[in-house]
């Protein structure tokens, strides 16, 4: 008897499977968007996890602890932001060979402090848990606070405006160049050289490892009657497709919009913030990219058009690709 892997069965269809079996949830908010949302007493909170493991999502020869700790709260602040919530608290889990320095932890920390400094003022890190593993592991979790109800995925309506707020495809051309430039003739990773490598390159390689997600233009863009919204990590074709099919409409992108990095549509991890709003309200720090139609024969097309491919980042097919 065949045994189905999860590389075979891909993300999207491993997470179907498990929610299958969770069962029904008791949040106001529960699994499909990009965090969780709890009522208590007098508050919603916001909570969302992610996974940073050595190999699929970073190689040490190419980021330092400080990069790992900034990146690792970063990409949790953007789904607390997603929802339209102020960033509360981190609580962060580290699984570490036992030859890992401590001056490695100490620059990992100290990347995490700063990244709460400068992406989410008052956030701080508030616990966690220290564990032995073979494989360096740093596991995140992320809780907010809401004023009003949660942005969710499911809200855009056609007439909408879609608006972006980051960058789009930047990361992903950051990892190209360390895949293509920083590797030996065996394909291992071996340490960037700066000296080499021109300012957009320098840009390109900052945003991969130690992005800067708009935190607090999610909270903004909820008091703006934001309608959906979600973070960009996985690519901004696939992440518009999921809320454009969430919401039961299609979006159509405008590439000119998109700016001239080649890798905008199809490249993860800037983290960017995706929202629609009501034509002719979106607010300071987006930039509109396109509109909602009534939903139609594709999801998403790219000025009418439908794109080809599926782009974006599955963890069990695209890990080695360098394609972010």
């Amino acid at each position: 008897m065949r045994t189905e892997t999860v590389g075979a069965a891909g993300e999207a269809e491993v997470l179907r499977r498990i929610l299958l079996r969770l069962g029904p949830s008791t949040a106001e908010v529960g699994p499909g968007d990009d965090a969780a949302v709890l009522r208590v007493p007098g508050a919603r909170i916001v909570a969302t996890t992610d996974t940073l493991v050595h190999g699929p999502d970073f190689r040490l020869a190419w980021s330092s602890g400080y990069d790992l700790g900034w990146k690792s709260a970063a990409v949790n602040l953007a789904d607390v932001a997603a929802m339209g919530a102020r960033p509360l608290a981190l609580l962060v889990a580290l699984a570490m060979p036992d030859d890992t320095t401590v001056a490695f932890v100490e620059d990992l920390a100290d990347g995490l402090r700063r990244a709460c400094l400068a992406l989410a003022p008052g956030c701080a890190v508030e616990g966690g848990d220290l564990t032995a593993s073979d494989t360096l592991t740093i596991a995140v979790t992320a809780l907010g606070t809401l004023d009003g109800p949660p942005v969710l995925r499911s809200g855009a309506s056609p007439g909408d405006e879609i608006g972006l707020a980051g960058h789009a495809g930047l990361a992903a051309r950051g990892l190209r160049i360390l895949f293509e430039r920083f590797r030996d003739a065996d394909g291992r990773p071996i340490p960037v050289d700066s000296a080499v490598l021109g300012d957009d390159d320098r840009r390109a390689l900052t945003a991969q490892l130690r992005p800067e997600p708009p935190i607090a233009l999610g909270h903004a863009a909820a008091g703006q009657r934001a309608t959906a919204m979600m973070d960009v990590s996985d690519g901004l074709l696939l992440d518009a497709t999921r809320m454009a099919t969430a919401s039961g409409v299609s979006f159509d992108l405008r590439r000119r919009s998109l700016g001239s990095e080649p890798l905008a549509l199809v490249g993860g991890e800037d983290h960017a913030l995706l929202a629609t709003f009501p034509a002719g309200e979106m607010p300071p720090g987006f930039r509109l990219i396109g509109d909602v139609r009534p939903r139609g024969a594709h999801p998403v097309t790219v000025d009418g058009e439908a794109p080809a491919g599926r782009g974006g980042w599955d963890p069990y097919a695209d890990w080695d690709s360098g394609l972010g």
